[in-house]
């Protein structure tokens, strides 16, 4: 009998042994292609010596030291790889365990920049309807998912929640890309002269909304607006990069396509690959020196800030990206794997949309495609798909709630970076398998 805590209970999870590139091993030799790499973690793949050969060569010289007494070189070394490719001011990192983490940082030190800046009124963050940024209290609070949030309200933060930028769903019919994306972006000022905007601290969004929607792009404009607005109205623009980023999309920060920087910007899952849990929250000159030049205390802390293991790692995998020329391949394998979804599901009656960027893509599935009418919540569609695409040997990420944190149906697929054109082909075919599974239950 297992003493495991699993996910779900009645949904105990075959035994994983072994990782082999694109593919994962259960303990009865199954083999599985990770088309998800787990939640957009495996950029690298499984089983990458050069990664594996960093981690032991750290463990052998220095597995841990708290940064309440010492940094370490390669915490270090991975500070100034991050910030030497780092779009606009950002210019310090701050190194936690994973994205959840992050986050929390990024709300704590905002509230801290105006406390030491000397407006203390400014308390309040915005972010978006069905967006997702952790799982912590504070992060979850920040995450406008209603079904994350339901059951824990009494525990959550005060924060307030626009309209995401989704044009296949919002944009009025006749409505420009262009003019749809600065319409969503003024919902910001909207909200912002709503509450007041000297009570507003920040304004929080994921460049490329992950799992809670399903790979869904901004409209072109729309990030350049809300950062004029953010600069027009003196408040910061935190940018969740924890899915996203990482050259997931095609560039090794997301943000850098949409032609904007944050204040404040915050990476996990692909900074380790998964070979050592790790993320990070990176922030600008100006925010540092507002602490540096006041109390120099950042009221923050975790055990595990700075992991010197889990910092080997990501050195090492940043490196490989960046050696390996990864992202351009990113970009390269994306649009086949784009071409391969439109061939095959482009046309099915009961996909509605498919989107992304890079690896980093996503199919919503709709019960009638002119109406966009989402599938009935009580059918499941989402689950029934994660199963049958199990069984069939894929791994990918279904989700329901798409809508409104109740209704609709996606997938999303962020494959391992290296790829191949044959393994895209099996992704689809896996993929077609199970969507006609899912959808004759």
């Amino acid at each position: 009998m297992s003493h495991v805590f699993p996910r779900h209970t009645k949904q105990l999870p075959p035994v994983a042994v072994r990782g082999e590139g694109c593919y994962l091993f259960d303990s009865t030799g199954k083999q599985y292609l990770d088309a998800s790499g787990g939640a957009a973690v495996s950029c690298l793949g499984h089983g990458d010596q050069t990664i594996i050969d960093a981690v032991k060569a750290q463990l052998d010289s220095l597995a841990y030291a708290h940064t309440g007494f010492f940094t370490s070189e390669p915490a270090e070394t991975l500070a100034d790889m991050l910030i030497a490719n780092a779009p606009g001011e950002l210019d310090r990192v701050y190194l936690v365990s994973g994205g959840s983490e992050a986050m929390e940082a990024a709300l704590k030190l905002a509230r801290q920049y105006f406390v030491e800046k000397g407006e203390p009124e400014r308390g309040r963050l915005i972010a978006r309807k069905q967006s997702y940024h952790g799982n912590t209290m504070g992060a979850l609070s920040a995450g406008g998912n209603e079904w994350r949030r339901a059951q824990f309200g009494p525990l959550l933060i005060d924060m307030s929640h626009i309209d995401p930028c989704y044009e296949y769903r919002l944009r009025a019919p006749g409505e420009s890309l262009e003019d749809y994306g600065i319409r969503a972006a003024n919902l910001l000022e909207e909200e912002l002269l709503r509450v007041g905007p000297e009570t507003v601290m920040a304004f929080a969004a994921e460049p490329v909304v992950g799992a809670t929607s399903g790979a869904v792009t901004a409209a072109p404009g729309y990030f350049k607006r809300i950062r004029d607005i953010c600069d027009k109205y003196g408040i910061l623009l935190i940018l969740d990069e924890v899915m996203c980023g990482m050259g997931r999309t095609g560039s090794l920060f997301a943000c850098e396509q949409d032609g904007v920087a944050p204040d404040i910007l915050c990476i996990a899952k692909g900074l380790g690959a998964g070979y050592q849990p790790i993320g990070a929250m990176l922030c600008s000159r100006q925010i540092y020196e507002m602490i540096e030049d006041g109390s120099g205390f950042f009221q923050h802390g975790h055990t595990y800030l700075g992991h010197p293991t889990a910092a080997a790692a990501g050195v090492a995998v940043v490196g490989a990206m960046l050696e390996r020329d990864l992202i351009p391949r990113v970009r390269m394998q994306g649009d086949k794997l784009m071409a391969a979804l439109d061939a095959r599901f482009g046309q099915h009656p009961n996909v509605g949309d498919i989107r992304g960027r890079g690896l980093f893509q996503g199919i919503e599935f709709v019960a009638d495609r002119d109406a966009k009418t989402p599938f009935d919540p009580a059918r499941k569609v989402a689950a029934r798909l994660k199963s049958a695409a199990f069984k069939a040997g894929l791994i990918c990420y279904p989700m329901s709630g798409t809508i409104d944190g109740r209704r609709g149906d996606h997938v999303l697929l962020a494959p391992p970076f290296i790829t191949s054109d044959d393994q895209i082909g099996e992704l689809v075919d896996k993929l077609s398998i199970a969507v006609e599974a899912a959808l004759a239950a």
